[in-house]
């Protein structure tokens, strides 16, 4: 915006001296003045720049000796090396401390979930090894405890065991969920090499309530297994099914071996048979496991007055994935809980996640054996209790007090995975939601504001007030305008026009100013058409009016 001018100037260069005058006169609109212009190249490079580079990562290389962009490009790489220099043995203390809290919880969970998952327990102690390992290395959060988690587990294995059998087909079954692991952290890591994060932002927050509030009563039907010993349960995951095995079947245990991660790169399935099933599972684990993620990566840097960067979240969380899967993991990433428990303990970075891996490590070696003994009910009992806290009936009460669209979004993604099925529940909610967008694009408030001005008209006959002469739309919130909406703001002058009623716009921002000014609605507004703020517009065409004799 300008300052002390009464003119927007026009940055072109003008062919003669007229045109050039009579081009300023035609603009000469009040204190609001259109910014430098810029090359078609100029526009779509900051444009490119804002919507994949909006941190400008390369500034902090500008001006370095070569010795300095080398340490950081390490330190953009491998977070480890910003704050790996500064630790220290009280840093050390408190991270054990941590590490160790953690191991306890994760390695039940880990058995558990990968249960969940239709995966033999021990996978679920080697994905609490491997990954954190890596995940220290290149995460750049300093709290987030990295493991299984609940939502991904459910979801690998229903998507998997309603085509293949966890139990008929346990090879293929096992390959299967490998080489979902395998697309998941492609899929992540991709997002985070292209800077393609703002995929994830389909998943809106009301599509989540009603998914994990679905998934978490699925997971907790699931258990009815270990609580009520039943051996020939069903293995579908929807409401009807699970409580007719309930009904009509009974009762069994199992077995741990020790030893560290077998390699499964030699398991990674490509054949043409399944591979669909495997990246469709892959890519939709890995968009949850990365929305809960860097949601609680996010959460916890708050929290301690920090920011974890998101472009390396997710290449970390995928390199992680993509490891696992050639490690005998499935698909891993931050763990609410675990993270909750990490926090409270007292971590301080993420040499936590290496303490836990230890101590996993040790359990793996030594320890194996032991858990043999832990029954299916106790597992069932720490699944049940991680589960329940994700139903979250208060967010969902807050959905329809705010936005009943939201809230139908909610309820449409809770009883898809309810009763349809878990991606087919997730895709109807992400379809409801992206329906909302094209509705809130395709249909702007112009029609409002005209109903607007027909009761302010109304009210006015009614009292016998003045009579209305001027709507004033304030521009200030639009940060952009493309041609739909411009024609939107021609359709609602032509309109007021046909009322009587004169339409001023109030401070526009300067790229909304550049395309208003270019596609000549300025000048077809007028002198008195464009203000810098409401105030001036008030009182320049009061005084006006008043100068005119107008009442």
């Amino acid at each position: 915006m300008g300052h002390g001018t009464n003119r927007i100037e026009d940055m072109s260069s003008p062919n003669n001296e007229t045109a050039a005058n009579a081009r300023e006169t035609v603009v000469e609109i009040h204190s609001v003045c259109l910014p430098p212009k810029k090359t078609t190249f100029q526009k779509l490079k900051k444009r490119f720049g804002d919507v994949f580079f909006p941190d400008d990562p390369l500034e902090r290389f500008r001006n370095q000796t070569w010795r300095n962009k080398v340490i950081l490009g390490l330190q953009s790489l491998f977070p480890i090396f910003t704050w790996g220099s500064q630790y220290d043995l009280k840093l050390f203390r408190s991270d054990v401390i941590s590490g160790l809290t953690i191991a306890s919880l994760a390695i039940p969970q880990g058995i558990s979930y990968a249960k969940l998952a239709n995966l033999p327990p021990i996978v679920g102690l080697y994905s609490s090894f491997v990954p954190p390992l890596i995940y220290s290395v290149l995460g750049s959060s300093k709290h987030l405890a990295v493991g299984p988690v609940s939502i991904a587990s459910l979801v690998m294995g229903s998507m998997l065991s309603e085509s293949v059998s966890p139990t008929q087909d346990s090879i293929l079954y096992l390959k299967l969920a490998f080489t979902s692991t395998f697309f998941a952290g492609l899929f992540q890591a991709s997002l985070g090499l292209l800077r393609l994060g703002f995929v994830i932002d389909f998943l809106s927050k009301a599509t989540l309530v009603g998914f994990t509030a679905g998934a978490a009563v699925i997971v907790s039907l699931q258990q009815l297994k270990g609580l009520l010993g039943i051996v020939h349960f069903t293995g579908k995951m929807q409401f009807v099914p699970v409580m007719s095995s309930v009904i009509n079947t009974r009762s069994e245990i199992g077995h741990l071996p020790k030893g560290l991660n077998p390699p499964s790169a030699n398991m990674l399935y490509f054949s043409a048979a399944h591979l669909a099933l495997a990246i469709k599972t892959g890519i939709i684990t890995g968009i949850l496991s990365l929305t809960e993620g860097i949601a609680v990566g996010r959460t916890f840097a708050s929290l301690k007055n920090y920011q974890v960067n998101g472009n390396k979240e997710m290449m970390a969380i995928g390199f992680m994935n993509m490891a696992g899967s050639c490690t005998s993991c499935y698909v891993t990433t931050g763990s609410f809980s675990r993270s909750a428990v990490n926090v409270n303990a007292g971590a301080k970075t993420a040499v936590s996640n290496i303490v836990m891996a230890s101590a996993v490590l040790v359990t793996l070696l030594f320890l194996m054996p032991l858990f043999y003994y832990t029954p299916n009910l106790i597992l069932a009992a720490i699944i049940l209790t991680a589960v329940i806290g994700l139903i979250d009936y208060q967010a969902a009460y807050k959905l329809w007090k705010v936005d009943k669209f939201d809230f139908f979004t909610c309820m449409c993604s809770f009883f898809g995975v309810l009763f349809v099925s878990v991606p087919l529940g997730l895709a109807i909610a992400v379809g409801v939601s992206v329906i909302k967008i094209l509705l809130h694009v395709t249909r702007p408030n112009t029609l409002e504001i005209l109903r607007w001005t027909r009761e302010e008209e109304n009210r006015i006959k009614e009292n016998n007030e003045r009579n209305l002469k001027c709507i004033i739309l304030d521009m200030t919130a639009v940060s952009s305008i493309d041609t739909s909406g411009i024609e939107s703001v021609f359709e609602l002058r032509r309109r007021l026009e046909k009322q009587s009623l004169q339409l001023v716009l109030v401070n526009p921002v300067g790229s909304v100013m550049e395309k208003l000014h270019k596609s000549k609605i300025i000048e077809s507004l007028g002198l008195s058409g464009l203000y810098l703020t409401v105030g001036e517009a008030v009182s320049d065409l009061s005084s006006t009016w008043k100068a005119h004799g107008q009442p």
